[in-house]
């Protein structure tokens, strides 16, 4: 019966790791399904990220054609210019998923030509509190495109969640 119960404890605590993912920052798209592109209007990006909560650990997904676009991190002098005088990073890859690690604000722009002019530009804070997708996202400009849907990680993380306790009671299953 010891041996048993030592072994639904490891059990236990094995289910509770893989829970542990359920609780990571969540994956903000940066403007949905338009993607790092030109925008149709110039304060698309900001409308975006407007209703949002940019929390530590969350993650900015940049999706791009290499070549097409690129993602440069500046100073807000150079975000509010589009220059390039303070470039904290300069990225040519895409797409590219960047972890929210450094609380404050970060201001990103496309360097190809004018892009940067005509609006593919994204200022955000990051804070240190829960992520959030925040209430669905239109603008005019794209009241024919498809609303976005609310942030999918709840759902994801209680799949994870289910999973574990799935896998600890198959586990205590087979052990008896």
């Amino acid at each position: 019966m010891e041996k048993l119960f030592i072994s639904f404890i490891l059990f236990a605590a094995l289910g509770f790791a893989q829970m542990a993912p359920a609780f990571a920052g969540i994956d903000h798209i940066v403007g949905r399904s338009l993607g790092w592109r030109f925008p149709p209007n110039v304060t698309y990006y900001q409308d975006w990220a407007k209703p949002r909560t940019f929390g530590l650990g969350d993650k900015l997904v940049f999706p791009f054609r290499t070549g097409v676009h690129n993602l440069i991190e500046v100073s807000k002098e150079d975000f509010d210019a589009c220059t390039q005088k303070k470039v904290v990073h300069m990225l040519y890859k895409g797409p590219i998923v960047l972890e929210l690690n450094e609380l404050g604000e970060h201001y990103y722009y496309c360097g190809v030509g004018t892009h940067c002019e005509l609006g593919q530009k994204l200022s955000i804070n990051v804070v240190n509190a829960t992520g959030s997708a925040g209430p669905e996202f239109e603008t005019v400009a794209a009241a024919s495109a498809p609303t976005e849907s609310k942030s999918s990680a709840h759902t994801v993380g209680k799949c994870i969640t289910i999973g574990g306790l799935l896998s600890l009671l198959v586990s205590a299953f087979f052990i008896m």
